[in-house]
């Protein structure tokens, strides 16, 4: 029961693990057939299989798992292989299965506006989170988010100051104007979200990005960002445009490894008006006419 409660603990926290368990024996094992071993995020352990060097390997597959998010099974011959042989294994052979074990994701949503409400809808069916956040009572309150994890309505900076941020959390920034999403921008890059995208016109991604270069922020802090936000499927209203947004959340999510549409075009755009700043030139009203602007309403 105890390694059970470590891995409820462990999603609560939005960090991820690894569950090793033997699902397989024949002769005589360190161990027992179903026992497990809980290996976290940060290399620590719960439970045991038996340790020695089978439990060493398993540990490392489990970083492993960890990393790449997928199952995958181990088989050991301790009758066969001398590595195993360290005087306390009588011999036999075993397979042990190893899972990930992932928190629910979730989506931290800044604004609460039309395309917001339609991400929150789309998002809880996909089996997201949502925490809600916008400075404004009218639109971000339970009323209107009833099933979010959680709705603050508060002036963004508090907000921000008040959230602690998982490496597996979403960051999507669709407040109302350009100066607040600026601001959730500055903290967004400064935290280890594994996703973050910024609503909006091509033309105001870079503009943003230039004023915070300008500020001191790294280069390489932005290259995780996406703006435009979502898949490139031609959407035009809210639930459209929630359907693109949702769309490139579980690529994300589910570690899409083909090429896919995106809309995003920041990390080109970032390295251009890098370039000049770094010249000391001002960048010309038309750096994004190398592609089609595109916008995004809220």
């Amino acid at each position: 029961m105890e390694i059970y409660e470590e891995i409820v603990k462990l999603q609560r926290e939005g960090r991820r693990g690894a569950m090793a368990t033997i699902v397989n024996s024949r002769g005589s094992i360190p161990s027992f057939r179903s026992a497990k071993m809980l290996v976290r995020d940060d290399g620590s352990i719960a439970g045991t299989i038996g340790g020695g060097c089978v439990e060493a390997e398993v540990w490392q597959a489990a970083r492993e798992v960890i990393e790449n998010e997928k199952s995958r099974t181990l088989s050991f011959d301790l009758n066969q292989d001398p590595k195993y042989d360290t005087g306390l294994v009588c011999g036999g052979t075993l397979e042990i299965f190893i899972e990930p074990i992932l928190p629910t994701p979730l989506i931290y949503l800044f604004g609460a506006g039309h395309v917001s409400l339609e991400l929150y809808k789309a998002a809880r069916s996909a089996g997201f989170d949502v925490a809600v956040i916008d400075d404004r009572d009218t639109y971000a309150n339970v009323e209107r988010f009833p099933e979010a994890r959680q709705v603050i309505a508060e002036d963004f900076d508090r907000a921000m100051e008040s959230l602690k941020v998982a490496e597996t959390a979403y960051i999507v920034i669709a407040t109302r104007g350009h100066r607040d999403d600026m601001r959730v921008l500055r903290w967004a890059v400064q935290t280890p979200a594994r996703y973050i995208g910024m609503i909006g016109s091509k033309r105001k991604a870079i503009t943003i990005y230039r004023e915070l270069m300008k500020e001191g922020l790294k280069a390489e802090m932005f290259d995780r960002v996406r703006s435009p936000i979502g898949l490139d499927i031609g959407a035009i209203t809210p639930e459209e445009i929630a359907v693109s947004i949702l769309a490139e959340l579980v690529a994300v999510r589910r570690r899409a490894e083909r090429e896919l549409p995106h809309m995003s075009w920041f990390q080109s755009a970032r390295r251009a008006a890098e370039t000049e700043l770094r010249a000391g030139e001002e960048p010309p009203d038309t750096l994004d006419a190398c592609c089609n602007p595109s916008s995004q309403t809220r």
